[in-house]
């Protein structure tokens, strides 16, 4: 079998669905799939376990049942913030609290005991302190209090929130159109390369962490890998309500492959790119080829286009030769451009999330999100 074939794809999520399997909820994942002690429980990392383990429930995986159930238990009690509300850590973001949104939905879907009042919980405290009426995008960060907002606004927390709409559906899936249409203006305004940063006006702020241009949540300049998830949540989008966004996907999509793929003479995606295109930081994030692909699949799927589909196939050759780690599980989170491992932005391999999502596009069809995909019931499209 080729990388990217179905059984191939099944294959790789059954390995990945292996790894990690004994660390507690929230736990940062060393490199064997153990939990880093030198790396703190986080909040956004025990939902991404739920949203994983629930999508292995979906897949008939066996043991994902408990493992869903543990992480659940562990969003409910020890990540709660018991006297203020919502979930911690001390400072309130959206990143962390799309997450516990997305995973509370796609649990709820899943039939996970407990997942319909984690769900109930979630959606008030999203709605009445993330998402912004006057604005129809969301608020960045909160003081633990809830007394203060950051004057900060960001897109990475807010296209989360709206791959976590999406999975809630309902009046959510409007809120997320609100999103999309504005985000589509902004890259249209920015050549389709994307500011990450902006004040609380939503003016952009494209000199934002200049000084610190590799962050692992804020990095300088247009972020390759995220232009492929609003490319794919576009798509994403049209399946749940009929509009069209396919034009401004696609020229996310070029955009992206265009300044990202192999542009300093070595195979892989730089992690980001200056304002004319040029690579900032070289490294090679497994997240940014896992949305690659993700992207190319879904365009293939609802463009009929086959340049989609070789897309994917090379970034699946090139994902199967440097990120895959078949001694020690999982896939390699950071490498240089040489494809020699690194840990200065992900040491160890903290989770999940991208990859098992990446394996699994091709083989269900194109829904407003992939748990309500696998909930269908109908096999695939590769």
């Amino acid at each position: 079998m080729r990388p990217g074939d179905p059984g191939w794809l099944e294959a790789e999520q059954n390995r990945l669905l292996d790894f990690g399997t004994s660390a507690a909820p929230g736990s940062w994942l060393d490199d064997v799939g153990l939990a880093d002690p030198g790396q703190p429980r986080q909040t956004w990392l025990c939902a991404r376990t739920l949203y994983v383990r629930s999508l292995g429930v979906l897949l008939g995986r066996p043991g994902s049942g408990l493992l869903a159930a543990g992480a659940l238990a562990a969003l409910d009690g020890e990540f709660r913030d018991h006297e203020h509300g919502g979930w911690l850590p001390v400072e309130k973001s959206c990143y962390q609290h799309a997450f516990v949104l997305l995973a509370a939905a796609t649990a709820h879907r899943a039939e996970v005991p407990g997942a319909e009042r984690l769900l109930a919980d979630a959606e008030p405290v999203f709605e009445g302190r993330f998402w912004d009426e006057r604005s129809g995008m969301c608020i960045d960060e909160w003081s633990r209090d809830w007394s203060t907002p950051a004057s900060y606004r960001g897109l990475n927390g807010t296209m989360h929130a709206v791959e976590a709409m999406l999975a809630v559906g309902g009046v959510w899936t409007d809120r997320a159109a609100r999103i999309c249409e504005r985000v589509v203006g902004i890259g249209r305004d920015f050549g389709w390369r994307l500011p990450e940063h902006y004040d609380e006006q939503w003016v952009p702020q494209p000199d934002f962490n200049r000084e610190q241009p590799n962050d692992q949540f804020k990095p300088y300049g247009a972020t390759v890998g995220h232009a492929f998830e609003w490319a794919r949540l576009l798509l994403h989008l049209d399946a749940a309500t009929g509009q069209d966004h396919t034009a401004a996907a696609v020229a996310l999509y070029e955009r992206a492959a265009t300044d990202g793929w192999a542009v300093d003479g070595a195979k892989g995606f730089v992690y980001t790119t200056d304002w004319e295109g040029r690579p900032v930081v070289h490294d090679r994030m497994h997240w940014v080829v896992a949305e690659a692909i993700a992207a190319a699949t879904v365009l293939h799927a609802t463009t009929g286009e086959e340049r989609y589909d070789r897309d994917a196939r090379t970034w699946w050759e090139y994902a199967d030769r440097y990120l895959l780690d078949r001694e020690q599980g999982s896939w390699h989170h950071q490498l240089d451009r040489h494809q020699h491992p690194l840990r200065t932005v992900w040491p160890g391999k903290p989770d999940l999330y991208h990859a098992v999502q990446a394996t699994l596009f091709a083989r269900f069809p194109v829904r407003g999100s992939l748990p309500e995909a696998i909930a269908s019931g109908q096999l695939g499209l590769a």
